[in-house]
């Protein structure tokens, strides 16, 4: 969970941009979105096939650059 605590003489807004900021990098909204529906798991099968064939292409294709 992220907590920010208000330091003195700190504006609101630095505050929600520590917020905002620890909120990302915590990863919160991905998690939140990957959780909006429930994926069955068919559908988590094929999402991280897909995800695989990307990373292979990706990795190959940085391989081939940097020869």
């Amino acid at each position: 969970m992220a907590q920010v605590t208000l330091e003195e003489n700190e504006g609101i807004e630095s505050a929600l941009r520590r917020f905002k900021r620890k909120v990302s990098r915590a990863g919160i909204f991905q998690d939140m979105k990957k959780h909006r529906y429930f994926e069955t798991p068919p559908e988590k099968r094929k999402r991280k096939e897909l995800a695989r064939h990307r990373q292979k292409r990706w990795s190959s294709r940085r391989a081939r650059e940097s020869s």
